[in-house]
């Protein structure tokens, strides 16, 4: 029986009701007991973590990244994706179905499951595509793709625009209850913006994107919900009317809905922008007015929001150094999202740390309905273990996932994961990766 002991270090688990300074201890890949006056009964031969002045938290969860495999490698991979997950905190991600060829097939759901019980450092839960090839056209065997291990299915990156396909998706995922994830976006009102639609755009000279383009496609599927009976999703959330529009679905209690917004939009706003025109801030939906900053905040904090998540996504230079209106969207997230949250929210006092919990953990895996990883014992040892007073300089080389396209680089972050743990086994200890034998 292999056995760990992690002593000292602050418990965290709303679910449990437990804010307590105790030893946790793990045995065979399970939490066997969580002691808080000091685990007595470990085995002698028991490995010793010391977490003083550390946060042991429930196993973190990205339900929302694109690990770009198969078919753009270059980007990212299920290794390097993975590695970078277990670097920032998380021990489980969701895999978006954005691939080439599109996981749009039972086949190819199957293959990012195998591939990750293979090469992953963290789990991995595919989410398959709503529509064949991503385009809009025909829905995708979802069948198919649920006996095959589908966790969700979406076609994020481009939003589904037939308002009568949206229906007939989520009339279909009523069958098996699956969970629709809506990247909500009118494309006729984008017309081409890059950025938000406001003074920033003005003054850069570049083509904005209104919030309506998101608010509008968020309320059309809000109610297609509510006809069909479908579970809804709504993905990175970035306007304070999206917030509100969530907010009143789910006041009314008629519609199953929930949403995600990202650790970039919690921080930063339209005037991170500026005449660099720096494509690191180049991302979709947009970085918004400092009015929606402040609206997502709340919104997550009084729970319209479930969860964070981080649609880390990752491209190779070539991608990026271009000419702001060429260069793609997007920024990476994984190894950046869980410092950005302690720094931003815990450590300013707006959140504290079993709020963190709901939001990073609990809520993901709620909205996926994944079983809940608790710190009790019998429950599976997925563990996040934080050390506040940890800090690092965000560069191209502590950035351990391929992509290297980040908002924060050359921002010092405080507050890193430290040690991760997955079905018991350390995959992360002391800041460092473990590799595999």
């Amino acid at each position: 029986m292999s056995s760990l002991l992690l002593k000292g270090a602050r418990v965290v688990d709303p679910a449990v009701k437990l804010d307590v300074v105790a030893d946790v201890l793990v045995e065979d890949g399970m939490i066997s007991c969580v002691c808080e006056g000091g685990c007595v009964d470990a085995p002698a031969d028991a490995e010793v973590l010391d977490l003083s002045g550390k946060v042991l938290l429930p196993g973190l969860v990205d339900m929302h990244v694109h690990l770009r495999e198969p078919g753009f490698e270059y980007r990212e991979d299920i290794e390097s994706g993975t590695r970078a997950a277990a670097h920032g905190g998380f021990t489980a991600v969701a895999a978006m179905a954005n691939t080439n060829p599109v996981i749009d097939e039972g086949a190819a759901v199957e293959f990012v499951i195998s591939k990750a019980e293979d090469l992953g450092y963290v789990k991995v839960y595919p989410m398959g595509a709503i529509t064949v090839g991503l385009k809009g056209k025909q829905l995708a065997e979802m069948n198919d793709m649920v006996k095959a291990g589908a966790i969700a299915f979406s076609d994020d990156g481009a939003g589904i625009q037939d308002p009568l396909l949206m229906r007939r998706a989520m009339e279909y995922a009523v069958v098996f209850d699956a969970l629709i994830v809506a990247h909500c976006e009118d494309e006729k009102l984008v017309d081409g913006g890059v950025v938000h639609e406001g003074l920033v755009a003005t003054r850069l000279g570049v083509a904005g994107a209104p919030s309506l383009s998101e608010s509008l496609a968020v309320a059309r599927d809000i109610e297609l919900a509510r006809l069909t009976g479908a579970r809804l999703h709504i993905a990175h959330v970035s306007t304070k009317e999206s917030v509100e529009l969530i907010r009143a679905a789910k006041a009314a209690g008629d519609v199953r809905v929930s949403a995600e917004v990202t650790p970039h939009h919690l921080v930063l706003n339209e005037n991170a922008l500026d005449k660099t025109y720096d494509t690191n801030f180049k991302m979709n939906p947009p970085l918004r007015s400092e009015e929606d900053q402040a609206a997502l905040i709340e919104g997550l904090l009084d729970g319209t929001l479930d969860a964070i998540a981080t649609d880390h996504a990752p491209h190779a230079p070539h991608e990026k150094e271009l000419e702001f209106e060429l260069a793609n969207m997007g920024t990476t997230g994984l190894e950046t999202a869980l410092p950005l949250v302690v720094e931003s929210l815990v450590a300013s006092g707006k959140m504290d740390w079993s709020l963190l919990v709901e939001r990073m953990a609990h809520g993901p895996r709620k909205v996926l309905d994944l079983d809940l990883v608790t710190l009790e014992a019998g429950s599976v040892a997925d563990l996040t273990i934080v050390d506040p007073e940890a800090e690092a300089v965000v560069t191209k080389d502590w950035l351990l996932g391929k992509g290297k396209n980040s908002a924060f680089l050359g921002r010092t972050l405080k507050g890193l994961a430290s040690d991760v743990l997955v079905d018991g086994k350390l995959v992360m200890r002391d800041g460092k990766i473990v590799e595999g034998e």
